[in-house]
Formats: C-alpha cells, structure tokens, sequence
C-alpha cells in the first residue's frame, strides 16, 4: 500500500513536512496545501517558502493548485516542472465557502462543461503529469457518476477521492461505494482519502478493498504523526519521540515566523489533532487553547507529556 499526507491547509507546511519526515517515515508523497496561481503568474514570497526545491530537499513532494483559469493553472503547474517536481495536483475538493463561492475547489464541480474544457486545454499544455483530488460533487453524491466519466477521458497520472460531496464538508459517513466504482472503472490510479484514522480502520478498510494501492491520510496522520510508520508494520511513536518532534517543529515556526508567540498560535492548530492521541486530555487540551503566552503554553505541553497515557491509537472526537 502507498501512503500519503493530505494538504491541510495551516498544518502540513514545509516546516512541518521535513520534520515529520526525518521523525516518522512511511509517507510516499507529502501534497503542498493549495497554491492558487493569480493573473500576474508570480508566486508569492510565503508560495515559494513551500515550493522552491531547496525547501524541499529529499522531500516527496506533489504541489496542489487551485484555479478555474487553465491559463493560471499551466503557468503554475509547468514553472513547478520546471523546477523538477514530478507531478502536479488540481485540487477540485477543498469545501471552503470562501473557495466554493468563487467556483473553485469542490465548487468548480458545479460546471461540468467548464470543468471539461479547462481540463482540455490543460492536459493538452502541462509538460508534465496531473493528478486531481476530487469531492463526489457539490450536494448530491450522484452528481460523480458524470464527473467521473469526465475525468476518464483525460490522461490522469492519479484520481484522489474524497466520497463526500462539498456540503458535507468533513460530516457525515464517506460513502465508498462510490469510491469503490472509481477503483473498478478508472483507467488510472485511484487513491482513497477520508476517515481512515488508525492501523485497525486501514487494515479493514484494505480487506474491504484488496484491489486498492493507495490511500491518502489527513486528520488522521495530523492526530497520530506515525500512522503510516505503523501502517507498514513499524512502532508506534513514542513518547519522547513525540516530544522531541513537537519541539524541533515549533522551534521551526519561531524561527520561520520570528515569534514564538506566532509559533504558539501555529502550534495550537497542531494540538487540535495530536492531543487526541494523549487520554483523559480535556483539561490539557483546554489548557493549550486557552494558553494566552508562550510561557502558558510551554508549561501546558509539559503537563501533556509528563502527566498523561500515551494511547496505542487515536481517538478522534473533531
């Protein structure tokens, strides 16, 4: 099985990818949170922090654009050719209104006739292969069944597939058989994204689909960093690996930002995930958001780890 870390925007950064790399590896590709290419075809001081090749060294790394002008979207994804990347991802599943209100993301489903000519033009100019992360559609999960005929006639280098369809947004149960549809039909790979959370949800979720070869994690690794490492039949992490891993990637935020206090406020965004791998946490994890100084906080993640039971798999309640 091939194992890889969503794009979640404000937690898998540069910073946070390198770190997590060199502590828990297991991943086979790492996807940028989006990056969404503007008329004037320069990338941004902060875009570059997360795509020039010298932050991403030794680094499996797929940026993802987001963008419904073909245009935009192909000088993007070929000056990332350019700068070596092997691959390039359409993001058509991120269910923000801010997003989904400009037709983008999940909301660019919406206009399949669009849809098809933007792909069109830019698998007809990439100088390189393209992948797409996709939702079932924007209300109806229905509405895949056409979406998915449409992406069937373009040369996909990989279908992502989150089965929710973008008024879900992370709610409700992924309804796999439309997944499972994808996984029997496509031409191309299809990786699977949503709810897979620990080691026993991924071996279910494999005997229930032998044929799959590739699921992509998110809230899931966010919660517990060496779900793929155990995945693949390594250790769980421990407790002062963890330690040391939350405290090389806030060093690296307070370096990057040159805040600590910024670097908390990042940090806290880490917490909402990871103190679920932590039990009896309410009090802690209320103690972390509540942290109002750098101090506060250092003095709360301390508590987490001396006072806390390390669990042997998340528990997510988000």
């Amino acid at each position: 099985m091939r194992y890889c870390v969503a794009p979640l925007e404000g937690l898998t950064g540069v910073i946070f990818r390198r770190i997590h790399h060199r502590f828990f590896p297991g991943a086979d590709k790492y996807y940028t949170p989006f990056l969404s290419p503007s008329r004037d075809h320069v990338f941004t001081r902060r875009e570059k922090r997360e795509i020039l090749p010298e932050y991403n060294e030794g680094l499996p790394v797929v940026p993802q654009l987001l963008t419904r002008r073909a245009e935009d979207f192909l000088w993007a994804a070929n000056r990332l050719f350019e700068m070596g990347y092997p691959e390039v991802n359409l993001n058509l599943g991120c269910p923000s209104g801010t997003v989904t209100a400009k037709g983008k993301g999940s909301g660019f489903l919406a206009f399949p006739e669009e849809l098809d000519a933007f792909l069109a033009e830019i698998f007809a100019g990439a100088q390189g292969p393209v992948s797409i992360k996709t939702r079932l559609g924007l209300r109806e999960p229905e509405e895949f069944g056409p979406l998915l005929a449409l992406f069937q006639r373009y040369p996909l280098a990989e279908l992502i597939v989150h089965p929710r369809v973008q008024k879900d947004m992370y709610k409700n149960t992924p309804r796999r058989a439309y997944f499972a549809r994808a996984l029997a039909d496509s031409p191309f790979p299809v990786c699977y994204n949503g709810d897979l959370y620990t080691v026993p949800a991924l071996e279910a979720f494999q005997a229930e689909f032998p044929a799959a070869e590739r699921i992509m994690l998110g809230r899931g690794l966010a919660g517990d960093p060496a779900l793929a490492r155990k995945a693949e039949g390594g250790p769980a992490a421990g407790r002062e690996e963890l330690r040391a891993f939350h405290d090389q990637v806030y060093e690296g935020y307070a370096g990057a930002f040159g805040s600590r206090r910024n670097a908390m406020l990042r940090m806290k965004e880490v917490w909402f995930y990871l103190i679920h791998l932590f039990g009896d946490s309410q009090r802690h994890a209320k103690a972390i958001r509540k942290a109002r100084d750098t101090g506060e906080y250092e003095s709360a993640v301390a508590a987490v780890f001396r006072e806390l039971e390390l669990l042997p798999e998340l528990r997510p309640e988000w």
